[in-house]
């Protein structure tokens, strides 16, 4: 992958025409999916497609003036920096509230990738260009987080405050979501496998600890160099790394602690509990913050851990 800021003017505006073209479909999917149930917030997603068509139509037009017919295909993928888009087709039935979440996200980051790309050329008319766009995607920017299901004009207050949310949830919730899931679900196999095999509690600690560590490390390395933040606000990399990391390694250390006892039937009892506790905990906070039905987030949390801990007997066991 590469940075933005690698990029040639030529293939900053060829990857500008990329994003507009999926923006454009995205919003076509949304306006799709709420048109039969919220036929109002549809509307407004049909002009928003209509607009980054015409954005799209605009970047063309000054590419072929400049560089000629041919478009080089620089999709978002291949850059560091921009957030993987979920499939709208894999959020059904589609609720007004996520559509807008994510059409706010995206006009943020394209807003971000508009005004890094502007300051990257010296050509005049094309500065012009990506400035103007960059205003352009606020202005959506803004209106995707009037819409509601009710009404689409919301106070400033409330669009502080739904600011304020998004950045928590994007730079703690999320990283911290992450680093829990690995925790709690990867470290069962490794603990419960080396207590059984070995019925000695304080091995199983040294191996719960060793995992539940050697886990959050690696999680904090990989979510700190996985986006700097500089398009998707998603926040300084060194404190999402930190968040994810710890998690990670409280929800290994969680089931380890109880083989600090010397009665090996009491602690595993103690730490099958506190297995049920954490998938509890990621069950709430997957429907509290990432709106999933509680029944799907129960069992698909529970599934995982399930198999997991099944896999860490059957191999202690064996």
């Amino acid at each position: 992958m590469r940075n933005v800021n690698d990029l040639s003017v030529q293939e900053l505006l060829a990857l500008a025409i990329a994003l507009e073209e999926e923006d454009e479909r995205i919003y076509a999917d949304f306006a799709q999916g709420l048109r039969q149930n919220f036929p109002e917030s549809a509307a407004l997603f049909d002009e928003m497609r209509a607009e980054e068509s015409g954005h799209r139509r605009r970047l063309q037009e000054m590419f072929q003036q400049k560089f000629g017919e041919h478009i080089p295909l620089i999709r978002r993928q291949d850059i560091k920096g921009f957030v993987a888009r979920r499939p709208v087709w894999l959020a059904r039935p589609l609720r007004p509230k996520t559509a807008r979440s994510e059409a706010s996200s995206m006009e943020q980051e394209t807003r971000r990738f508009y005004e890094a790309a502007a300051q990257r050329t010296s050509d005049a008319s094309i500065r012009r260009l990506l400035d103007d766009l960059a205003q352009e995607e606020r202005s959506h920017q803004d209106r995707a987080e009037q819409l509601s299901e009710a009404a689409t004009k919301q106070g400033a207050a409330s669009r502080e405050s739904d600011a304020q949310n998004r950045l928590f949830l994007l730079q703690i919730i999320q990283p911290g979501l992450a680093g829990l899931m690995d925790g709690s679900v990867s470290t069962l196999a490794p603990v419960f496998a080396a207590a059984f095999a070995t019925r000695a509690t304080h091995d199983a600690f040294l191996v719960g600890l060793a995992a539940s560590l050697g886990a959050g490390i690696s999680m904090g390395f990989a979510e700190a160099l996985s986006d700097d933040g500089t398009l998707t606000g998603r926040g300084h990399p060194l404190l999402r790394g930190v968040v994810c990391g710890c998690m990670t390694a409280l929800g290994g250390i969680g089931h380890t602690l109880p083989f600090l006892t010397s009665r090996f039937t009491l602690a595993v009892a103690i730490a099958v509990g506190v297995v049920i506790v954490e998938l509890g905990v990621i069950t709430w906070v997957r429907h509290r913050f990432m709106e999933t039905p509680t029944f799907s987030a129960a069992v698909q949390v529970a599934l995982g851990g399930a198999i997991v801990f099944g896999t860490g007997i059957l191999i202690g066991t064996w």
